[in-house]
């Protein structure tokens, strides 16, 4: 009796093994069940029957992009960077380039190959390893993957080695299965749209775009002989390490194609003798690749995550974000944000010592579409000089609670006057009426009129308080109310206050979408130096409110989505601007008319703006300078433009006795640098959005 050897018996066992899962498999094949009830093959067939037919998957995970208003990539979300296109969208070189390395029966066998399967058995037993899987069984195993990872179940993934014979019998059962419900087209189809090419590249035209420059349908011979060569082993066949590993697969695939007449021998000496001549496109997703637009790319982002109408938490939203392929249009006009962010760079590069903050955010008035939003730091988390997230234009929250990824916004100075001149005139005032600028002492205990708070504070020297100062020395006198908001003098401003009602100013604030930047709650009043813009409001809310004046008093909510679809072209809801007449048209005419001489001889005189426009504006500056603002609009459009200091307070960042990006400034006013980009971007947007001609207020106005 001869020895076995023992070094044949683990490869004797694996044959034996695989040859009984191929008799499954034949006999399920190849004998009809009625005709062997009772045989060994019966019992085969009742086996192989009760592994699962269908697929329980979800889709391939899709690209989802957010478009600018005129159908531009602002940003393109995934967690695969795919995109998937039909077969006839694809070089017919890619599809027979791959047929021919991975799978040259394709086209005749029913999902498995027995001719592989026994020559795959023939390598394993004298020691070697070769695959056996067809491109149906690929694309069967690559969907069960798939449908794992994206649904958080990626450690049940079983590849290569340890994949259980149940688990190559079940890829087989489907593969069949799925040959039966699909054509060899539509299977090849959905292959190449799903297979992985390397370096975050998913499906074919994803491959295409990152290694070549082009799209799927582009891809010359030599260009489609090297993505299949990729597809075996993406590590070991990747283009952008391995270059010389490609070319050599490459040409393999070449010979295959030239073999399977695939290819004239002309077009394989040409192929196999061409460089891999890689014109490398390497994806980049987020907001943080949205070159024009980060940071209204990531006010876009907070609003799908935010929305309950994307899922019910956070996670499902991210996840339809990153998988859904959800095309998200927007409000943006590029090219209004092109000079946007060219303005704000040009105020102050992010990275300068002085480490200050520029932004301009522009609405239409009477739509609330946002048109533009743009900063001059860098979108970025990591720790460096010029690097912030926080987005300028917007509070810190929505209306719910959520948050937005704001700054929180800053205080306003006198840009908030506007609102009591509104309240001033909707008392029944006349801006003609004639105050006192000269009072500059307001007594503690002073009887400040609020019908729904209080309101304290004093300027009294005897508390050792300093007077109410107005910017310059030259204005304290008596005065209209109209020539007082247009010079911007405090001390007019606070003695029309005198008269009011701190509720109904705030009432009016709030009307125009005036509200705290951190709390969403309305302006407070508590306060006497609010009548003067020691509160933070958010840049969007301030262009918001000033394009309500514009917009006859008609107040809507800044919008920001158009509409919302997914790839299977369902469309999701998008907030409504919910427009109303918040103000009287006959005070917001008023108000429109008050700031027209802003930049004529007002506190905005030189600010540089086409002044035949029919445009208004006021500036706006803080203690110590620190803050400084233009906000104003046209019926086409209002614009918040702010600088000043994001990274805290204090005589560090006061912007006095100062040069700021080689110009020096005794003391920044809103009419500078805030004032010179605002106009900058006004006259940019004149053309487009002209607007229409304001009304002019009653004439018991100006009596």
């Amino acid at each position: 009796m001869q020895h076995v050897n023992k070094a044949l018996v683990p490869k004797l066992l694996a044959f034996i093994t695989v040859c009984v899962a191929c008799g499954i498999l034949a006999a399920g094949l190849f004998v009809p069940a009625t005709a062997v009830a009772g045989t060994v093959a019966g019992r085969s067939i009742s086996f192989f029957d009760k592994l699962p037919a269908e697929l329980e998957l979800n889709p391939p995970a899709r690209n989802s992009k957010v478009l600018a208003n005129d159908g531009s990539v602002i940003a393109t979300f995934y967690s695969q960077n795919r995109v998937p296109v039909t077969l006839d969208k694809m070089s017919p070189f890619m599809r027979d380039a791959i047929v021919s390395i991975e799978d040259a029966r394709f086209y005749e066998h029913g999902g498995i190959d027995p001719t592989g399967i026994l020559r795959a058995l023939a390598v394993t037993v004298q020691g070697g390893r070769q695959g056996a899987s067809t491109i149906t069984q690929q694309y069967v195993n690559n969907i069960i993957i798939e449908s794992l990872v994206s649904n958080g179940n990626a450690d049940e993934v079983t590849t290569g080695a340890s994949k259980t014979i149940g688990d190559k019998l079940r890829e087989m059962k489907l593969a069949i299965a799925l040959e039966k419900k699909y054509s060899k087209d539509q299977i090849l189809a959905g292959y190449l749209n799903i297979v992985y090419f390397g370096n975050g590249a998913y499906g074919i035209q994803a491959a295409a775009q990152e290694y070549f420059g082009v799209p799927a349908i582009k891809l010359t011979l030599p260009e489609a002989a090297a993505l299949a060569a990729v597809v075996n082993s993406p590590v070991y066949y990747d283009p952008l390490t391995h270059p010389d590993h490609v070319v050599a697969r490459r040409n393999v695939v070449l010979d295959k194609m030239l073999e399977q007449g695939l290819i004239s021998a002309a077009q394989h000496d040409q192929s196999v003798a061409s460089a891999l001549d890689l014109d490398v496109h390497q994806s980049a997703q987020g907001c943080t690749a949205a070159a024009s637009a980060p940071y209204f790319c990531d006010y876009i982002k907070r609003l799908i995550l935010n929305s309950p109408a994307f899922g019910p938490d956070e996670d499902a939203r991210q996840k339809l974000l990153d998988q859904g392929g959800l095309t998200i249009r927007t409000t943006l006009d590029p090219g209004l944000q092109q000079v946007a962010q060219k303005e704000v760079d040009a105020a102050l590069p992010a990275t300068d010592p002085l480490q200050r903050g520029s932004a301009l955010v522009s609405v239409q008035p009477g739509t609330g579409k946002v048109l533009a939003m743009a900063q001059n730091t860098n979108y970025n988390p990591a720790a460096a000089p010029g690097n912030y997230t926080g987005n300028f234009a917007l509070p810190e929250k929505d209306a719910n609670g959520n948050p937005l990824d704001g700054a929180g916004g800053f205080q306003i100075g006198s840009t908030m006057k506007p609102f009591v001149f509104a309240e001033w005139l909707r008392s029944g005032r006349s801006m003609a009426t004639v105050l006192d600028g000269s009072v500059r002492v307001y007594k503690a205990g002073f009887p400040w009129k609020n019908s729904c708070g209080t309101t304290t504070g004093s300027y009294d020297p005897a508390l050792g308080q300093t007077p109410l100062p107005n910017d310059d020395p030259y204005h304290y006198y008596p005065m209209s109310v109209l020539k007082g908001l247009y010079h911007s003098i405090n001390t007019i401003t606070f003695q029309s206050a005198t008269r009011l009602d701190f509720c109904n100013i705030q009432k009016m604030a709030t009307a125009a979408g005036v509200k705290n930047g951190h709390t969403n709650q309305p302006y407070d009043m508590s306060s006497i130096a609010s009548l003067i813009g020691t509160q933070d409001v958010a840049p969007l809310d301030m262009a918001n409110a000033y394009a309500t004046f514009a917009a006859g008093g008609v107040h809507c909510d800044p919008v920001a989505l158009e509409s919302v679809t997914d790839a299977q072209g369902r469309q999701y809801p998008v907030p409504s601007a919910h427009c109303a007449q918040a103000i009287s048209p006959e005070v917001a005419a008023g108000v429109a008319y008050a700031l027209k001489p802003v930049l004529v001889k007002g506190s905005g005189y030189n600010i540089p703006v086409n002044k035949d426009h029919d445009i208004f504006a006021k500036t706006g500056t803080t203690d110590g300078n620190t803050q400084t603002w233009t906000v104003g609009a046209t019926t086409g459009i209002a614009t918040a433009s702010w600088f000043g200091s994001y990274k805290g307070f204090g005589p560090q960042w006061a912007n006095q006795d100062i040069t700021i990006n080689g110009k020096y400034y005794a003391g920044l006013d809103g009419a500078n640098i805030a004032g010179t980009q605002w106009g900058h971007l006004m006259d940019a947007a004149a053309a487009k959005y002209q607007g229409a001609s304001m009304p002019a207020p009653p004439a018991s106005m100006l009596r």
